[in-house]
């Protein structure tokens, strides 16, 4: 609480200095990560057709992710960039769109995303005035390691890297314990011994420099990371037919971008982690990790892990907070990934 309070007086002052913008942002910090390239150019398609944005970072003005959805609802930024699964203990609803186990590849993420994305904007301007004026992932969550690995079974006794609840969950049922962590805290973290592994997409990873601190790579997927652009409702829908229509265009076509950068470039990525081949001049830095055989036994440890621990665990939280929500979902993505929450 005293963080949150201490981060809205910082937003207090910083919103007069920008009271004149016509869009007040708050973003995740990209520099140097792939994703920064769709949401700069996202931007700069806003200030083409006449928005002019202030941009803030999360880490620059000391709010925590978990925060950032709390904020948009107040109005203190008219649209923020927001980690869906960190988010979620404000909802656990909105955690439906990616839950561990159940889309693990960019396909079947798509097609959940897709079917989740109606009802996803439904609960978020009913309960919290905000809409997802873009949805897209990470890429494929992948377990990096500075211990050797070569299956899931290596996992038990570790401590993990998390930041999901639903991921959380599977580590429980791996044996491993879950240290839940930002982003930017993981490299320390795994640095210092605080975590033996972690779990994001091969691009982040390597962008983010974890190969400098983790020997091992297991590419075996759990879910795609999901993540939005949120925007205000209020400050959406005082914007006038033209500029909304801009507004839209430039978010869809940011969407489109980021999805294809997570289906297109993640193999490079983790080639240029594993001493594959690595385009110089490039985004990514060339490492030498040991790169580790996924097994069908552990593609399916995760779907039954997901089925018998992270469905039922979601849909009794979900339920106590949303009545009927589990039979949304069953109606969305689990007919979408032939699941259902019985």
């Amino acid at each position: 609480m005293k963080t949150l309070l201490s981060s809205l007086s910082i937003i207090a002052s910083l919103a007069t200095s920008v009271a004149a913008q016509d869009m007040r942002i708050l973003t995740q910090n990209q520099e140097g990560r792939a994703q920064h390239a769709p949401e700069i150019a996202g931007m700069a398609a806003l200030g083409d057709t006449g928005f002019t944005v202030a941009r803030s970072e999360f880490q620059a003005v000391g709010i925590d992710l978990a925060d950032g959805l709390r904020l948009l609802s107040t109005g203190a930024f008219d649209m923020a960039t927001i980690q869906v699964g960190s988010v979620a203990k404000d909802d656990p609803f909105l955690e439906g769109i990616d839950l561990i186990g159940v889309s693990t590849n960019m396909t079947d993420l798509k097609a959940a995303v897709d079917a989740y994305r109606d009802v996803f904007n439904a609960r978020l301007g009913e309960k919290f005035g905000v809409q997802a004026a873009a949805i897209w992932p990470f890429g494929p969550q992948v377990f990096l390691c500075n211990a050797e690995i070569s299956s899931l079974a290596d996992l038990d006794g570790l401590k993990v890297r998390s930041f999901t609840a639903s991921m959380s969950t599977l580590l429980e049922n791996l044996g491993a314990t879950p240290v839940t962590l930002s982003f930017p805290e993981v490299y320390p973290a795994l640095q210092r011994g605080v975590a033996s592994c972690g779990v994001t997409s091969p691009t982040s990873s390597n962008t983010g420099k974890w190969p400098e601190v983790t020997t091992h790579l297991y590419p075996l997927s759990v879910s795609g990371s999901i993540q939005s652009h949120m925007v205000n409702l209020e400050w959406l829908n005082g914007l006038g037919e033209t500029e909304r229509a801009a507004f839209d265009t430039a978010m869809a076509d940011m969407e489109a971008a980021m999805w294809e950068l997570a289906i297109n470039t993640n193999g490079t990525a983790q080639a240029c982690s594993t001493a594959g081949d690595c385009p110089e001049g490039g985004l990514y830095t060339s490492y030498d990790m040991a790169l580790v055989p996924v097994s069908d036994e552990d593609k399916a440890k995760v779907a039954e892990i997901s089925v018998s621990a992270v469905l039922p665990e979601w849909a009794a939280k979900c339920e106590a907070s949303y009545p009927g929500c589990k039979a949304i979902w069953n109606e969305t993505v689990g007919a979408a990934r032939g699941l259902s929450l019985e």
